[in-house]
């Protein structure tokens, strides 16, 4: 296994290593559940964390926890080089198996978790608190002043248009599919051969976008809203050609940007990269 390849199976905490594998298929990280818990437990002894594992996951089976239940297993390369079936979970299962750790560690999550789920109330009841602490992280990872304007103000445009396919009849689940539409008429790659693009895994793509890709993404989107209050489409079909339409606009001007500047506009350039001062489009 490359350098390369075991910077992204497995991840530091402290001075233990926490084994992953990407599940590229749903999107998501499984970590190896027996790493988890040596963390939590602050036991550096493999055998030892495996064995805690082993008695816990039989208390927690007998209990009828989902965790254990829901357990996957995954081929995960072991100390030995070889490749073995271990028990891993995603994120969501992780934070669940927290809850029957009794360790310092494993409270410091659980305190984590009861704030972060204190400030999502205090967000539902005043939604300003979330906008403004969604800017403070964006100021934490170190995006300029400029770029977080032009976030928020496509988070803004973005939602006047879902305001208005829900308005047209368009389902919950069909969003998704009309911003790929969307995505893959103005630029000429759908939300995932984006992703891919620019190299990234569960990123949101917007996060990772230039200041032009992101003005083009909202031209689009606030054309086809402009139009949609136009046109009243309703239903999945009116409201997808509506979303052409929009995306054509911003299509038409990303090839006008091209032409002049003589470089692409889809780039693949991704937040790291921009954060380092990158600010140069790459070729195909």
């Amino acid at each position: 296994m490359t350098d390369l390849e075991k910077s992204k199976s497995m991840f530091e905490f402290d001075e233990y290593q926490v084994r992953r594998e990407w599940d590229k298929e749903n999107e998501k990280w499984w970590l190896c559940i027996v790493d988890v818990v040596a963390v939590l437990t602050e036991q550096l002894d493999y055998q030892v964390a495996r064995s805690y594992w082993k008695k816990l996951k039989q208390r927690l089976r007998e209990e009828g926890n989902e965790t254990v239940t829901n357990c996957h297993r995954l081929k995960i390369p072991t100390t030995d080089g070889k490749m073995r079936l271990m028990d891993v979970a995603d994120t969501e299962q992780i934070l669940r198996l927290i809850q029957s750790i009794p360790n310092k560690k494993a409270e410091h999550f659980k305190l984590w978790l009861a704030r972060v789920g204190s400030e999502r109330i205090d967000e539902t009841i005043n939604p300003e608190l979330a906008i403004e602490r969604m800017i403070q992280t964006y100021r934490k990872q170190g995006y300029d002043e400029v770029w977080i304007a032009q976030r928020m103000k496509s988070i803004e445009v973005r939602k006047e248009l879902t305001g208005e396919w829900q308005k047209g009849g368009v389902k919950d689940r069909e969003y998704a599919i009309l911003t790929d539409e969307m995505s893959k008429t103005w630029s000429g790659k759908t939300v995932k051969q984006y992703r891919d693009y620019k190299g990234l895994k569960k990123e949101n793509l917007r996060d990772n976008m230039t200041n032009t890709e992101l003005i083009l993404t909202m031209l689009a989107e606030s054309v086809a809203t402009d139009l949609s209050k136009v046109e009243e489409p309703y239903g999945f079909r009116d409201n997808m050609e509506v979303a052409k339409k929009g995306a054509t606009v911003a299509k038409n001007t990303r090839k006008e940007i091209e032409e002049t500047t003589g470089k692409p506009v889809v780039s693949r350039l991704n937040a790291n990269d921009m954060k380092q001062g990158k600010l140069e489009n790459q070729d195909e």
